[in-house]
């Protein structure tokens, strides 16, 4: 037990001094990624090259810690219906203040509402236009994402396709351009991608035309263990459950939102990991919702509203997020995770929030919706195993 006990702290010695040792690095000097060839039955690979995250202290690499940054909806601004919804300066701005926190990771991971379109394209019809919205931004603005330092976006949400087959094409295009891989649409259900010599794969789900679906839970197995089969660390994004503050329990029963069937995300989450998923990421419900633990492998239910600029509503608990940083180890069993909050100000501008929102939340939802889960959270941010917080405090 001493020893065990020995050993856990020097490895939270080597957390609590990382920051000391990460130096953001220029762009000049952050190797391209090596592509992974992969040639699976009935599903295309995307692994593009190019600049990502500046990369961990080596130091960590001794103890084999591998870090995956996850945060939630990203929507730079749109000019439908017109550019009075695009940001100043093409919104290269948006994203400076939480930069650094996104670069320091060995991946990271959002999930991108719209289309990158320069052209029209065929915007979508809506049985409702009070409740319909349609996002198209423009191509440039692919590079904030990789400023920022994105690896991985999911595009299986109910925006993909706001714009029709342009919009994906001209998206996948221009995300494939410019180093980022993504997947999620029925054309592109998975991707892998190499980082300091792990291979990272990724699948997203959602219950909209065009996405691979929630509901497929055989479908979702076969794409998950072929992922395994292939990457060191799976990566799974669903979007789904019902919207908004009162919605923002998770209830682990089938979820439906007008009229609508949202998935039972419980249940989706953990048929995932099941067949080989490592961390789970949702989206969808436009707030945060709780994390959990299954089978040492971690799942952030919703993690709400990121950079969605000028058409979403951020009052309240819809304008606070996290910045979620798991640690695992190279098999990806669950070490700990910190989560940053953050806030948008102005008409939807990310930015550190000191009134900790996204993690008193996160307390709150874990002893609500998982009572019994093996988590704490703490108040500065941290999230680890109830044993190991117990350990630390004899």
């Amino acid at each position: 037990m001493k020893t065990k006990f020995a050993f856990t702290l020097v490895i939270l010695l080597f957390f609590t001094f990382s920051d000391s040792f990460s130096q953001r690095r220029k762009k000049s000097d952050i190797p391209e990624r090596k592509q992974v060839h992969l040639i699976l039955p009935e599903v295309k690979i995307i692994t593009p090259s190019g600049p990502g995250p500046s990369d961990i202290p080596d130091l960590w690499l001794t103890y084999d810690i591998v870090t995956v940054i996850g945060v939630g909806d990203i929507m730079m601004g749109t000019n439908f219906p017109d550019d009075s919804y695009l940001p100043l300066n093409h919104g290269r701005d948006l994203l400076t203040l939480v930069q650094p926190i996104l670069q320091n990771a060995t991946l990271t991971f959002g999930n991108l509402e719209g289309v990158l379109l320069d052209g029209e394209g065929m915007v979508k019809r809506c049985k409702n236009p009070d409740l319909c919205y349609a996002f198209r931004s423009p191509q440039k603005y692919v590079d904030n994402l990789v400023e920022a330092g994105f690896d991985m976006v999911s595009l299986a949400n109910n925006h993909t396709g706001d714009f029709g087959h342009e919009g994906r094409d001209s998206t996948v295009t221009t995300l494939s351009q410019a180093g980022i891989a993504f997947a999620g649409t029925l054309d592109y259900p998975m991707t892998i991608v190499e980082r300091k010599g792990i291979k990272f794969g990724m699948a997203a789900f959602s219950p909209n035309v065009g996405t691979v679906s929630i509901h497929d839970y055989d479908n979702a197995r076969q794409i998950v263990r072929e992922l395994k089969q292939n990457a060191d660390i799976v990566i799974v994004s669903f979007h789904g459950g019902a919207e908004g503050p009162d919605h923002q329990n998770v209830t682990c029963e089938t979820e439906t939102y007008y009229g609508e069937n949202r998935g039972n995300v419980c249940r989706f989450a953990r048929e995932v990991i099941d067949a080989g998923a490592d961390i789970v990421f949702g989206h969808g419900p436009h707030v945060t919702r709780s994390v959990d633990l299954y089978k040492d492998r971690f799942i952030a239910y919703s993690l709400g509203n990121f950079c969605t600029y000028a058409r979403f509503n951020l009052r309240g608990e819809n304008g606070i997020a996290p910045i979620i940083k798991v640690y695992t180890d190279r098999e990806g069993k669950f070490i700990r995770a910190e989560v940053t909050p953050v806030r948008q100000i102005g008409r939807g501008n990310p930015v550190i929030d000191r009134n900790n929102g996204a993690v008193r939340s996160l307390q709150r939802l874990l002893r609500e919706d998982f009572p019994d889960s093996e988590l704490i959270i703490h108040d500065n941010g941290l999230i680890e195993r109830q044993d190991i917080s117990a350990a630390e405090n004899r």
